[in-house]
């Protein structure tokens, strides 16, 4: 008698494979077996229904071969063939893979194909997730730090005198617009965009640190094409006044931020894109209301601390970055047609300066001497005091002197484009200019003097350290730089010897010799050049010798460059002790070695930097003329200079390259009309 399967009651064969989703499968499912042809009635009556899967067909399944016991199947691996791979969709319809293949791992609607179901998920591990109040605080720090990167670029402005807390309070119309435009972009273009923009602000932040220092040594911004050589001399300066090691590792912190502000505000920029991007309409809303409050600020023009709230200065900043460079580009051109009209280019050897002839004319630059050090009440005082004695020490050894104002085309650095422009004629305000000069044919002062053959032209130049061809071209025959002045002393800073000893060098090299020619010496005295310590002392002459007496002498009495520039007091006050001590050595050196053949004309080449002068400071040096024969300082009578030492207040101020030309009138040919 036969009798009928059930396909739902289980038989006391083996149990049926669990379903696809049965996280209880075991690792090897063997294919579903059949019923058998007869079923034990009580286990029947005991077992509950099994639904289905909806994915096994409703026809009855062929009758598969015997599934054998685990154990068995453990221990003998090769009694059943392997079973070849089947796709996802033969495994829907056909039958279930063999027992040596592998399940393939269930898609997780949640979390996409590829991962763990649902019901299995893995255990998230990590710090965010032990410590979630913790990850939140660093997520919001990260993304306020962001912020604060972005706001600075904006804000912070491109002078170090002007930082002030005011100016971050400002609303960057900047970044209104530019988190507008981001979101709005579609996902591939704000990719882009946030590179662009986070690029951007890191090379804008660094020209505006590059502002800084140029406004705090030059009183102007950074010259984008032709100011990079400043840096070489920086970094100079930089090893002379506070050694090789500082000096190496400042450069290397400059070249380490230039290379990390970029990535840092890009970083930044990725950051607060992808919160506003989460949060569109928060974003939205939030620039919806810092762009009503930045039109209104603006147009009731409210401020705080003097400082306008809607700010748009980055924007203005690299307006006039572009306009200056544009301006640079086309200034080599205007300056060819200034450098191309000269009054004296054609005059005849003889005519020139023949109201000089036979005597010594010495053409000194004190470095930094500026009218701060005379003006400053700190400073003032005591400067005024020498200024008066050397004028008496002058008058008791036969000389008399004028004195006068010259607008200097440089503040703070830059001593050879204040030499070139008090020599040439010409403004030279920037180095375009300086090399057009020196490789044109303009007629230099000191260059006037050579071609009349009455004078030996030499130049004393202790500051001097590399090969400088340029001296060619003003003239000078002979170049004494501090390598051929025989000093064996230590440097003083930047300054390579005390100007007391480089006086006395070009006394015995050149101004002491018996039986010589006269002679037109351009001297440049550093001793009061930046940091201005430590400041060398005046001693008696017999004691310089070949400067070896310095060693003692700096160790006993020379102050630490970086112990006196913590205090801005105390840098004002070694800057007017070193100019001081300039001016005794000159005064000292003409009263001593002068003649009635001398005539001493001597100046400050530019104005020392904020730290002496503060803020806004005029670009005014002084001038003086010196000499004992009373016919010199008359052909200059009309010139409404001050008698002696200390120009007064009121001496007419003439731009310094005005000079060359009203010398060369006064002691030659007048300049012929037109």
């Amino acid at each position: 008698m036969s009798h009928t399967r059930s396909p739902q009651l289980p038989g006391p064969g083996p149990a049926p494979a669990p379903a696809p989703d049965d996280d209880t499968a075991p690792e090897e499912a063997a294919p579903p077996a059949p019923a058998p042809e007869e079923s034990s009635p009580d286990a029947g009556a005991k077992a509950e229904p099994e639904p289905r899967p909806e994915s096994t067909p409703e026809a009855e399944p062929e009758p598969k071969p015997e599934r054998r016991p685990k154990a068995e199947t453990e221990t003998k691996p090769d009694s059943e063939p392997q079973a070849e791979p089947k796709s996802k969709a033969e495994t829907e319809t056909g039958p279930a893979p063999s027992p040596k293949a592998e399940p393939e791992p269930e898609q997780d609607p949640e979390t996409g194909p590829g991962q763990l179901p649902a019901e299995s998920p893995a255990v998230p591990t990590g710090w965010r997730t032990e410590h979630p109040a913790v990850a939140r605080t660093v997520a919001w720090t990260v993304t306020g730090l962001a912020l604060a990167l972005v706001l600075f670029a904006l804000l912070v402005p491109n002078d170090v005198t002007n930082l002030e807390f005011g100016r971050f309070l400002r609303i960057p119309a900047e970044g209104i617009l530019v988190a507008a435009l981001l979101l709005v972009l579609p996902a591939t273009a704000r990719r882009v965009g946030v590179v662009v923009v986070g690029v951007v602000l890191g090379l804008l932040t660094i020209v505006k640190v590059l502002d800084m220092g140029s406004y705090w040594t030059l009183d102007r911004p950074f010259d984008l094409v032709l100011d990079w050589i400043l840096l070489d001399d920086a970094q100079s300066f930089m090893k002379d006044s506070l050694g090789g090691a500082v000096a190496q590792a400042a450069t290397i912190g400059v070249i380490a931020l230039a290379v990390a502000l970029p990535v840092l505000m890009t970083l930044a920029v990725v950051r607060i894109s992808r919160l506003m991007v989460r949060n569109r309409h928060t974003a939205s809303r939030t620039l919806l209301v810092l762009g009503t409050a930045w039109i209104t600020c603006s147009t009731l023009t409210l401020e705080i601390a003097n400082v306008p709230v809607a700010s748009h200065s980055a924007a203005t900043l690299v307006e006039n970055r572009v306009e200056a460079v544009s301006n640079g580009l086309k200034d080599g051109e205007a300056f060819k047609k200034e450098a191309a009209v000269d009054a004296f280019a054609d005059v005849p050897p003889d005519e020139l300066l023949t109201g000089l002839r036979g005597r010594d004319v010495l053409i000194t630059f004190i470095e930094s001497y500026g009218r701060s050090a005379i003006d400053d009440p700190q400073m003032g005082g005591p400067l005024g005091e020498t200024l008066a004695q050397k004028t008496r020490e002058l008058e008791e050894a036969g000389y008399a002197s004028q004195s006068g104002w010259l607008r200097s085309p440089i503040t703070g650095a830059g001593s050879w484009l204040g030499h070139s422009t008090f020599l040439s004629g010409l403004w030279i305000k920037n180095q375009q200019r300086y090399r057009n000069l020196v490789s044109g044919d303009r007629l230099t002062l000191t260059e006037a003097f050579r071609r009349t053959d009455a004078w030996r032209t030499v130049g004393i130049v202790p500051g001097t350290q590399k090969t400088w061809p340029e001296g060619k071209y003003f003239g000078l025959e002979h170049i004494y730089d501090s390598d051929q002045l025989g000093y064996k002393g230590p440097k003083f800073s930047w300054s390579t010897m005390p100007d007391q000893y480089t006086l006395k060098a070009f006394e015995e090299l050149e101004h002491g010799k018996k039986d010589r020619e006269p002679i037109m010496a351009e001297i440049i005295l550093t001793s009061s050049h930046n940091p201005w310590a430590p400041v060398p002392s005046t001693i008696p002459e017999e004691q310089i010798g070949d400067g070896s007496v310095y060693h003692s002498l700096q160790k006993a009495e020379g102050k630490d460059p970086k112990e006196v520039w913590k205090d801005p007091s105390d840098v004002r006050d070694e800057y007017r002790k070193s100019i001081q001590y300039s001016v005794t050595s000159l005064v000292d050196y003409v009263a001593e070695y002068g003649s009635k053949d001398t005539v001493l004309v001597f100046l400050g080449d530019h104005q020392p930097n904020k730290t002496v002068t503060g803020a806004d400071p005029s670009h005014d040096v002084p001038v003086s003329i010196v000499a004992q024969d009373p016919e010199v300082l008359e052909k200059v009578a009309d010139w409404g200079w001050t008698d002696g030492l200390k120009p007064a207040d009121d001496t007419p101020v003439w731009r310094m390259d005005k000079f060359r030309d009203r010398f060369m009138t006064a002691f030659g040919p007048a300049v012929p009309a037109g």
